[in-house]
Order: C-alpha cells, then structure tokens, then sequence
C-alpha cells in the first residue's frame, strides 16, 4: 500500500467526486498530492480529508493556471511524478442550438486545459519518468443526442493520450486514460447544469442502459487510475481503459 511512498502526485478537479477519490487513494498510498479546483471552500474540505492532501485554487481550463500550478507542487515538494487530468465540463446541447460558447466551455477544460498543464509538467516528469492519467468518458466513443461537444472533446482527449504516449516514451514517461461512464456525483448538476428533475430522469435511464445495473460510484473508476499510475505498471502506455459497468457496450 505504500507504491507512491515519497513521489507526488497532482490532481485537477480534486475538491470532489472521482478526482477527489483519485486523490484520497494515492494519499492512503503514500503520495503527496496537490488537488486543485476553482472553488476554495470545497477544496479546502477536500483537502482536509487526508494529512497528505493539499488545495491550490486553480482554473483547469485556464491557460494562466498551468505554470502556477506546476510551480505550486515543485515549491511544495521539489517533485512532481504523476499528473492526473480529471477536471472536466461541457453543458449539453442539440446541434440546432450549439453556440460558440457550449463549444468553447467543452474544449477548454477538456483539451486545451490537460494539454497545456501536461506540458507544463514536462521538465518534472521526464526527471521523475513519472506518469500521465487523463480521464476520459465513455461519450468520447458512444455517440449520445445532445452531447456531441462534450463527446467530441473527449475523444480529443483520448487521441491526444494516444499521441503523447509515443511522443513521451523515449523518456520514460507513460500516459494513458480511463474512459468513466455515468458516476454519482455532483457533475450533472455542477457542471452540466441540469436541474434535479432532469438529473433523477437522467440517472434513472443511465442505470437502465447499464448491463451491470448501476451508476458507477467514485472510487469504482479511482482505483483504475491509480492503477495506471502505478510505478509497477512499467510497461502500459497509451491505452484508454474502458470502466462503466459495460456502458459503452
């Protein structure tokens, strides 16, 4: 239990549901960890789950944000080996009422933020031969009405995955990605905005489609993460590893 004993680890979106799950995990485990978010007073009660856990107030689709972000964790620990891309936001939309703003409001969290803060990362991760978790989402492959931004920037985000691994594996560094299906947390509401008679209908015809017969819970696609993070995972590089109770099928 002690696999990332003295590496450090940073996590977007940390303050709550599957990243702040990614970041508990990798704290049990031995890891510093640097979770950041845009909301302070959440962060800091995510932080406060776990001695090894800190917050950094940080926009994840803010181009500004990455080299503070790096900076934070160097000036923290001198290190930085695992970088974990979770943060993530799309409102849905039909195509006859897209705007530039849904699209815009999908891209910049979901590839241009990861892609710069990944890079950003680059000097640290190549010194630690550390790693890179995106995380994905089962509508990045399964088309779903309404969701076509969102869906089409995660599989940006997995294609970028894919690049990178080739790029960065002459140093060392592995990148991979979990494609998450539907999970109970606060994404649907905060981020999606639906309201709650929306969400219930939502969750409901989720479970419905769902071969294994639930919604994920947090720590159901957390362990994956981890798992690919694992130094001991030596020899996995540029995949996209599917967990949603059989969804995508």
């Amino acid at each position: 239990m002690a696999m990332f004993e003295g590496r450090v680890a940073l996590v977007t979106g940390g303050g709550a549901g599957i990243g702040h799950a990614v970041a508990r995990r990798l704290a049990e485990m031995g890891a510093h960890v640097l979770i950041t978010g845009r909301r302070p007073e959440p962060l800091a009660a995510a932080a406060g789950a776990h001695p090894s856990i800190e917050g950094f107030v940080a926009d994840a689709g803010s181009p500004q944000a990455a080299e503070a972000t790096v900076a934070e964790a160097l000036r923290r620990w001198g290190r930085l080996d695992v970088l974990v891309n979770n943060a993530g936001a799309g409102q849905p939309a039909p195509l006859d009422q897209m705007t530039a703003e849904h699209l815009e409001a999908a891209f910049r969290t979901n590839v241009f933020g990861p892609a710069l803060l990944a890079r950003a990362c680059l000097p640290a991760l190549h010194h630690a031969r550390g790693a890179i978790v995106n995380l994905s989402s089962t509508l990045g492959r399964k088309p779903v009405p309404g969701f076509s931004a969102y869906g089409a920037s995660k599989a940006a985000l997995e294609q970028m995955t894919r690049a990178w691994a080739l790029e960065l594996a002459p140093a060392g560094v592995r990148v991979n990605a979990v494609a998450s299906g539907p999970v109970e947390s606060d994404f649907l509401r905060e981020r999606m905005g639906f309201s709650d008679a929306e969400i219930t209908a939502i969750k409901a015809s989720e479970a419905a489609m769902i071969p294994l017969g639930r919604r994920g819970v947090p720590e159901d696609v957390a362990r994956w993460v981890v798992a690919l993070a694992d130094p001991e995972a030596d020899w996995v590089t540029g995949q996209v590893l599917g967990v949603d109770g059989g969804f995508s099928l």
